[in-house]
């Protein structure tokens, strides 16, 4: 039996539980283990026949990668610790597509729960604060959102139940919760939060609505995937 430690990008428990699937499933690793503790992150793989290649390849299938260049003993400060980013670090247009399609699939998420809330309250508790139907609203997006990425990973990753809810819970939430404060913020200021469905302004205000929550957590979601190799979704 072979032990391979080698440095990754992974670098928190959202990562692990999204390469869990993946390394369980490996019929030659019998143990690994993924060190968070030091400077920079590495996995530690026995089994049989265990390769660099191997572990690259799972490694890449849930998104990560090895750092090929970060030495094991590194007195390096923490992976994304710096407080600059290198040039062109914002002008990968690729990363950009991928960023802005999961966070499309976030603004789908939040809106089902977000604008169903509000058509239940004013068709059921219509003088219910506006406040509190704010509240009730980026909750509900919240929940709907999180049900939707855990479905995701469960059908296209091949996750097992709980993975998916861990993992998009932890790998989302700050997006959907920037997402829906945008939202609600923006329908706010531009109808007062009278939600009237038969009047056109609403549904105009209600696009600008989606469009501030798809773009206010647009940024933060290409720092993560560009900085981490690590999607929100």
């Amino acid at each position: 039996m072979s032990t391979l430690t080698l440095p990754t990008t992974l670098h928190c428990g959202g990562c692990i539980a999204s390469i869990q699937p993946y390394f369980d499933g490996e019929k030659s690793i019998k143990e690994w283990k993924v060190n968070l503790e030091a400077p920079v992150k590495t996995i530690t793989v026995s089994g049989e026949n265990i390769s660099e290649k191997l572990v690259e390849e799972l490694l890449h299938k849930a998104g990560y990668e090895l750092l090929k260049t970060a030495p094991l003993d590194s007195s390096l400060p923490p992976i994304g610790s710096s407080l600059t980013t290198p040039k062109g670090f914002w002008s990968d247009a690729d990363k950009w597509k991928r960023a802005a399609f999961n966070t499309f699939n976030c603004l789908i998420g939040c809106s089902i729960g977000d604008f169903g809330m509000l058509l239940y309250i004013q068709w059921k508790h219509p003088h219910i604060s506006m406040a509190v139907q704010m509240g009730l609203a980026i909750v509900a997006g919240l929940c709907t959102s999180v049900m939707l990425e855990t479905a995701i990973l469960r059908i296209r990753e091949k996750f097992d139940w709980n993975t998916a809810f861990t993992t998009a819970l932890s790998m989302s939430f700050i997006s959907m919760v920037t997402m829906e404060i945008a939202m609600n913020l923006t329908d706010f200021m531009v109808t007062g939060g009278k939600a009237n469905f038969n009047a056109p302004g609403y549904w105009a205000a209600f696009a600008l609505a989606a469009i501030a929550g798809f773009l206010t957590p647009l940024p933060y979601n290409y720092y993560k995937l560009k900085k981490y190799n690590k999607a929100c979704h």
